[in-house]
């Protein structure tokens, strides 16, 4: 009864604050701007946050954070209208919706899929929403109990499971992580105040901007490398007429969207995994349990409907680790969390008890943002269809220019504009030689925390590096990141021969 009681005066808080004119508005914004990102090719949800976190610099944190999120889920939603429309995936999940997306697209039926679409977005959305009421205070009430040590090893695996399935190489993924986790040293000691690293830059005694960097990293090298393979392809018209399920096309989406639910819920929460591989996992699924499975690949609604489900189950679940453990599943939540601590509001399990206001207003504001993305990507379809006709040589300069002036604005500094372009060609030339970004911006993002951590821990067992496997909950969790290490490396090995005869 007190957990029930508790978690009724959570909604009533989180009510309250998600409902105030100002949230709602912001909520609105964040949700319109993620969809028409997540339309737009190349763009998806890491790059638009990016993008526009400095909007949120100058608002109160839980408005801050209820806008950003809002932009997080609704590029999801948005992510699957290019895929279906001209078959270029608007977000790296929605390339699994292009593989039937499309094909429905061209049998005339492309207002099917894109309800179809939005229904199994809405419903995954409304149960990752009730998983996270249900256990984020279950999770913080246990992770209060954890010290230095456990918070040291909890991001240790999420860093590794983070580069074990960041692409095919375990060894890249390791890199990338270890170049994230340098940067974040970059400036003054936190214990000593020496400067490091810094080249006699003063603008680096602060450390190297989050903000730059990601607008870098994903924003400045996404519209170089889309700005040279994106093509404008022709775009399916769509009417309300041709929007409505015939009444078998409702009743062969109903269990691929609880499947997809469900695998998205499941894989969402594991800090490393991702919405994408959720994706791809659930529509291997729909493939497996189909009684027709020569049917995907050429329209099948089911093809449709399960990742698009899984998608967006699997980002609303994400939010359970990043807000109860301070610890991101994903590059996107490294930028959430960034959002936090730029505001002064330290992630973890304290958040729920001390910040009750922002987490449950967080929460309940992901149910107004999912009924306003409802009537967005319904009704208003033909503003996104006409939004894909933009030509892209248009749309990507201007982009470069708001990245531009929204860097700047933070410190009003140029060198921030400078580390922005650096970072930008940095991620274009990790893009063309195949080393994956997300592991760097997590090492960067944890980095700093793991330090503090680790010395922390150091300095009260007097120095014994025997404490981090000595207390039960880091020994084992310094386990399993092993484990995962280690299959990592097996499955790199095992997919060496499998290259090697296929050339």
């Amino acid at each position: 009864m007190d957990g029930f009681a508790s978690l009724l005066s959570g909604v009533g808080i989180g009510l309250a604050t998600a409902l105030t004119p100002e949230n709602l508005l912001f909520c609105f914004i964040g949700v319109f701007l993620g969809t028409l990102m997540g339309v737009l090719p190349g763009i998806g949800a890491l790059t638009a946050i990016a993008m526009l976190m400095p909007m949120s610099f100058y608002l109160d944190p839980a408005t801050a954070l209820i806008m950003m999120a809002g932009i997080y889920y609704g590029s999801s939603f948005g992510g699957s209208t290019a895929s279906i429309l001209i078959n270029v995936p608007g977000t790296p999940g929605a390339a699994v919706v292009c593989l039937d997306g499309y094909p429905m697209a061209r049998q005339g039926r492309a207002g099917v899929a894109l309800v179809l679409a939005a229904l199994a977005s809405f419903f995954a959305g409304c149960v990752g929403i009730l998983i996270m009421m249900i256990f984020s205070p279950l999770i913080a009430s246990v992770a209060l109990e954890f010290g230095a040590t456990e918070y040291f090893a909890l991001m240790s695996l999420g860093l590794i499971a983070a580069a074990a399935v960041s692409g095919n190489s375990i060894l890249k993924g390791t890199m990338m992580v270890a170049l994230g986790m340098f940067a974040s040293v970059v400036g003054m000691d936190i214990y000593t105040a020496v400067p490091r690293f810094t080249f006699g830059v003063p603008e680096f005694f602060e450390g190297i901007g989050l903000v730059p960097m990601a607008m870098g990293l994903f924003g400045i090298s996404e519209v170089i490398a889309s700005a040279r393979t994106v093509q404008h392809g022709q775009v399916r018209k769509v009417d309300l007429k041709s929007m409505f399920p015939t009444r078998e096309d409702m009743s062969r989406s109903v269990m691929p969207a609880v499947r997809g639910t469900a695998v998205g819920s499941f894989f969402g929460i594991i800090p490393g995994i991702g919405s994408t591989v959720a994706c791809f996992l659930s529509y291997s699924l729909e493939k497996k349990v189909a009684k027709h499975p020569e049917r995907f690949g050429h329209g099948a609604v089911e093809g449709v409907v399960a990742p698009e489900a899984s998608n967006n189950a699997a980002d609303q679940v994400s939010f359970i680790p990043t807000l109860t453990l301070g610890i991101p599943g994903s590059a996107t939540m490294a930028l959430i969390l960034g959002v936090l601590m730029i505001h002064g509001i330290t992630p973890g399990p304290a958040m729920v008890t001390n910040n009750p206001e922002i987490f449950w207003g967080l929460v309940m504001s992901f149910w107004v943002g999912n009924l306003m993305l409802l009537l967005l990507n319904i009704p208003f379809v033909g503003i996104w269809v006409r939004l894909l006709q933009i030509p892209y040589h248009y749309l990507y300069p201007a982009i470069l220019m708001f990245v531009c002036i929204g860097v700047y604005a933070i410190n009003l500094s140029v060198v921030d504009i400078w580390t922005a372009i650096a970072f930008g060609l940095l991620g274009y030339v990790m893009r063309v030689v195949g080393l994956p970004i997300a592991p760097m911006l997590l090492g960067f993002i944890l980095g700093g925390l793991m330090e503090e951590h680790f010395r922390r821990a150091l300095v009260l067992s007097g120095g014994d590096m025997m404490t981090f496997v000595e207390r039960p909950l880091s020994g084992v969790t310094l386990g399993l990141a092993g484990l995962v290490l280690l299959y990592g490396v097996i499955a790199a090995m095992r997919r060496k021969p499998a290259i090697s005869a296929s050339a």
